[in-house]
């Protein structure tokens, strides 16, 4: 499991709310639980005021998806299956968002 890796949602909203997004650094692979960003189809994102650091917009797979960033949440790693792609090119955007959210910067 890597960081910025994407896996799809098996919960209730997977139908909205389709991936997570790991964010958890590498260097604690040994914890049971990884956090994770929820990654929202840009269609089903409320028209809210959140400033775009905070949520940008991601694409793969020929759609976009809003980083919920203010949702993130630790989820257990049995949960995650094998990812999708990797966001490992977005690595200032999605870590801005990160830090947007904690520093406010």
């Amino acid at each position: 499991m890597a960081r910025f890796d994407v896996f799809a949602n098996a919960g209730p909203l997977s139908r909205t709310i389709p991936f997570l997004l790991d964010v958890q650094s590498d260097l604690l692979d040994g914890l049971d639980t990884r956090v994770v960003v929820p990654l929202r189809k840009i269609e089903e994102f409320p028209q809210v005021k959140l400033p775009k650091q905070l949520t940008p917009v991601l694409s793969f797979h020929q759609q976009s998806f809003v980083m919920e960033t203010p949702k993130m949440a630790s989820v257990p790693q049995r949960i995650l299956k094998d990812p999708v792609t990797s966001l490992s090119a977005d690595q200032s955007t999605i870590v801005g968002a990160l830090d947007f959210l904690f520093n406010g910067y």
